[in-house]
């Protein structure tokens, strides 16, 4: 992955590390209504719609590489029956992802292989070959400022937007719960990240208003 515009030279092997894994984070959608939380200057919506399914802003949180680069904030969205139980069940969900650098698009594939390999079994990463070579092919390259959305919709599948335009949809409940541990799985792209996406919806089970947990330094 390559980095560009707001990293100086003497950061260029440092970042490189952070290249596969940094990419990967994903998101956006048309938000709905005014925002409900703001994390490092983004601001979130209260709620999303996708088709005629209300997803609400669960928790908000920060990925920083070596302490001090901030690479991306996320959000987590979820729909009626994730809220407080099982997120990788054939449930709505939604995360958006608004980068701080510049990546280029052929190296989110290549971070999601090595993340998902890290979750799902050999033949349970067979089986889903074909729906993840299509995702990878959809992905752009980002510039600081956008978002990635990745958004599930039982009976709809996954679909993958930038700034609110859609890329494609991946069908399959299947695939929708192997693809959201890049984030939210066992060993994910990073587990404070993970942690803060899913504290509210563990502490406020049912809660319509998002609580913002305080951003975390760790990374990798």
């Amino acid at each position: 992955m390559t980095l560009r515009g707001a990293a100086r030279p003497h950061a260029t092997g440092m970042i490189r590390s952070w290249s596969i894994v940094g990419a990967l984070l994903i998101v956006t959608m048309a938000v709905q209504s005014s925002a409900a939380a703001e994390l490092e200057g983004v601001d979130f919506a209260d709620q999303v719609r996708a088709g005629d399914v209300t997803m609400r802003l669960s928790c908000v949180g920060l990925l920083r590489y070596k302490l001090f680069i901030k690479a991306y904030v996320a959000a987590l969205y979820l729909g009626d029956g994730a809220e407080g139980g099982d997120i990788f069940a054939d449930v709505p969900k939604r995360i958006e992802l608004s980068y701080f650098w510049s990546i280029s698009g052929a190296d989110f594939g290549k971070a999601g292989d090595q993340i998902l390999a890290q979750n799902v079994d050999a033949q349970t990463l067979s089986v889903l070959r074909p729906r993840l070579d299509r995702i990878n092919a959809l992905y752009r390259d980002v510039k600081p400022g956008d978002r990635y959305s990745l958004t599930y919709v039982p009976g709809s599948g996954t679909e993958l937007a930038l700034n609110g335009t859609r890329l494609g949809v991946i069908d399959g409940a299947d695939f929708a719960a192997a693809y959201f541990r890049i984030w939210l799985g066992a060993t994910p792209i990073d587990t404070q990240l993970r942690d803060q996406l899913l504290e509210c919806a563990r502490r406020t089970s049912g809660n319509k208003q998002a609580a913002v947990p305080r951003a975390e330094h760790g990374v990798f």
